[in-house]
């Protein structure tokens, strides 16, 4: 208040002994071990995640009451196949972005030019328009990095999903690997995209990734993974050769290490899609954040099964402190000693 009324009252100075060159002797510390906590906690970038559209939504608030962090959104460019992104859409993106920031969550993003159906869909569109569309998108990626969680590549084929390309965009490794490269270039150095199938990512890049490799700003460091049919069959209806199925789960237990792993399940395939498996190749595949809304009965089986709450805490990270070494009193001008030991509980790295 401009009167004074209800401010603290001003902090006592305190005079610092002078630096007489000799040294502080080190005060004693004390160790303590937190017990822990079983709580799901409301945490970043990581867990179940919602579907909703920046386009045509704004008010984004309800994701996080319900206790999300992450949601999905698609931007369809079906109107757009064969012209430049007008400033309808880009204006409606960038106001999207705005209601993703004040509801306090982060998006999933792709683009895409149709919504199937297999195994005829709606046209995607041409390298050189996709490659221009890229270029009209960077700013809005730029400006929105903060809000931006991960971008699956998306743009190719039927939902983005890198099959199905009515352009051959598949066809010739040039043609996927150019367009790739184009959507890293236009997110931030510090954001990731994320590949359908790993032997994408393998055919063009090479991998898995090394420790030695992991967070060095390289193509193969920044491409991660989604899988949109996990547990729906065997090979994930494709995601997986069906004769080298171990093989490249290796490879994606391996490179996820240091890399996001997300996406969705599409089919209820007992007991394969049930809590003892899905939790085991959650851990094994190091899984950051799932869809909460698809597939339904696959969700709803993993509620009733009893294994969601440990999905809860577990998707992405879960840092737990459990030693804490400090000095209770130290003297004025000294250093606070302090030394915290953190063990990871979730299934996956901070990303």
């Amino acid at each position: 208040a401009a009167d004074g009324e209800g401010l603290p009252d001003a902090p006592e100075v305190i005079d610092l002994p002078a630096d007489d060159g000799e040294e502080w002797i080190d005060p004693p510390t004390t160790t303590v071990e937190p017990s822990g906590t079983d709580e799901i906690i409301l945490n970043p970038e990581r867990g179940f995640y919602r579907a909703l559209n920046i386009v045509e939504e704004r008010d984004y608030a309800w994701v996080r009451e319900e206790g999300f962090t992450l949601a999905h959104s698609y931007v369809r460019l079906d109107d757009y196949r064969e012209r430049d992104l007008d400033a309808a859409i880009l204006d409606a993106a960038a106001a999207g972005f705005a209601g993703v920031r004040a509801g306090g969550i982060k998006i999933i993003l792709r683009f895409a030019y149709n919504f199937g159906p297999t195994p005829d869909p709606e046209p995607d569109a041409s390298k050189a328009w996709i490659l221009r569309h890229i270029e009209q998108l960077t700013p809005l990626l730029q400006d929105n990095a903060d809000v931006i969680a991960m971008m699956q590549a998306g743009f190719i084929g039927a939902w983005g999903e890198w099959h199905s390309s009515t352009n051959g965009l598949l066809d010739n490794p040039q043609d996927k690997f150019d367009i790739l490269d184009a959507i890293l270039a236009a997110l931030p150095a510090d954001r990731m995209a994320l590949i359908r199938t790993p032997m994408v990512k393998e055919e063009g890049y090479g991998g898995p990734l090394t420790e030695a490799e992991a967070y060095d700003g390289s193509a193969l460091a920044r491409i991660g993974h989604h899988n949109d049919c996990f547990l729906a069959s065997d090979t994930d209806w494709g995601t997986y050769p069906g004769d080298a199925i171990e093989e490249w789960k290796d490879y994606v237990a391996r490179d996820t290490l240091y890399l996001p792993m997300q996406g969705e399940t599409c089919h209820v395939n007992p007991p394969r899609s049930e809590c003892p498996s899905a939790t085991e190749e959650m851990e094994l595949l190091h899984w950051s954040s799932v869809n909460n809304d698809y597939h339904p009965d696959v969700v709803a089986g993993w509620e009733a099964q009893g294994c969601r709450p440990e999905m809860e805490r577990r998707l992405g990270y879960r840092l737990v402190a459990f030693a804490v070494t400090y000095a209770p009193r130290v003297p004025p001008g000294g250093v606070l000693p302090l030394a915290v030991t953190i063990r990871n509980e979730g299934w996956a790295a901070p990303f």
